[in-house]
């Protein structure tokens, strides 16, 4: 019979949310310092670019991230948006000025 020894690592189990805040609060902190594409997140934090679109979407939604410019990707090459956490570089919403 198996003994579950509780201080063994390999018999504690990961849950879905194991490092979800740690993810999500390293790419909040690298795009308050940097302007940067997702590709160029991925590459300076070792976070996963699939990971990193999702957290750039649930950043979104609350008001937390913004996308600055559309231009070649520094890493890729390819066209992409720059992001920002950092409400001082935020671009200025005109649409309130449409009526």
């Amino acid at each position: 019979m198996e003994s579950t020894n509780n201080n063994n690592p390999f018999h504690k189990r990961q849950g879905k949310d194991t490092g979800f805040r740690t993810q999500l609060k390293t790419i909040f902190q690298y795009l308050q310092e940097h302007i940067a594409t997702a590709s160029m997140v991925s590459a300076a934090t070792g976070i996963p670019q699939k990971n990193i679109c999702r957290y750039k979407r649930d950043l979104e939604l609350a008001g937390r991230l913004w996308e600055i410019d559309k231009k070649l990707c520094q890493y890729t090459g390819f066209k992409a948006w720059y992001l920002t956490t950092n409400p001082e570089k935020a671009p200025i919403n005109n649409q309130l000025k449409l009526f």
